[in-house]
């Protein structure tokens, strides 16, 4: 893609204005709240931007004050979700990782993990759109880059001592496991979610414990990521 094509791309996601008075602010966030609650009960292919201005009791010419069309509201969405996420490794790396256990690291970083996912509404349509739609990649990257580099640091503070490959490939599993499992559990009762969130961290432990030295099984370590 050209700078020229990514530039366009990156404006037609660019909120119209940004919300200076708090009464802005207010509305924007409502916008997001909204569009949140809509995406729980029409999901994200019957999703319209006339169907959120009418949820907020507004017309769509106001609404797009606010936001050029619906991806760019679906991308605030994402950059929110992503900041909530930045917040809460950022929050786990002030711990003293170097005396936690592994069990201990794990509980805690899922836990965390899993209140923001609960805490975002739409989390499973929104997770769908940032990797199914074209101008939301980015922010799947994003989010990638982002947990993969905390846990590789985490992991380093804690004692691994594999190679960088086999960290950097152990961050990615642990990410794609993690986020997996919780988009179903934000979904499930919560005697279910409790039981899902225990196979998710023993399924963790074996994996980490196994695999964060230099002694994991004759020939396994010198398998180098893709």
């Amino acid at each position: 893609m050209s700078s020229t094509e990514q530039h366009k791309r990156k404006s037609q996601l660019t909120p119209r204005r940004e919300p200076v008075q708090a009464r802005a602010r207010a509305r924007a966030r409502q916008i997001l709240d909204v569009t949140g609650r809509l995406l729980e009960e029409v999901g994200l292919d019957d999703l319209t931007t006339i169907l959120i201005a009418r949820k907020l009791d507004i017309s769509v010419g106001s609404l797009y004050h606010y936001f050029p069309n619906k991806h760019a509201i679906l991308y605030a969405m994402g950059e929110q979700w992503l900041a909530s996420i930045s917040e809460a490794m950022a929050e786990l790396a002030e711990l003293d990782l170097e005396y936690m256990t592994l069990g201990s690291f794990i509980d805690e970083f899922v836990g965390r993990l899993l209140a923001v996912y609960r805490e975002q509404r739409g989390l499973l349509p929104l997770a769908q759109a940032m990797w199914g739609i074209p101008e939301l990649h980015e922010l799947d990257k994003s989010h990638d880059e982002l947990v993969i580099g905390h846990l590789v640091d985490m992991f380093h503070r804690l004692g691994f001592t594999c190679p960088p490959n086999e960290m950097n490939r152990l961050g990615r599993l642990t990410l794609e496991s993690c986020h997996a499992l919780l988009l179903v559990m934000v979904n499930q009762a919560e005697v279910r979610a409790y039981r899902t969130r225990e196979d998710l961290q023993q399924m963790l432990f074996t994996l980490l414990n196994l695999r964060g030295s230099d002694n994991s099984p004759e020939g396994l370590s010198d398998v180098e990521a893709p």
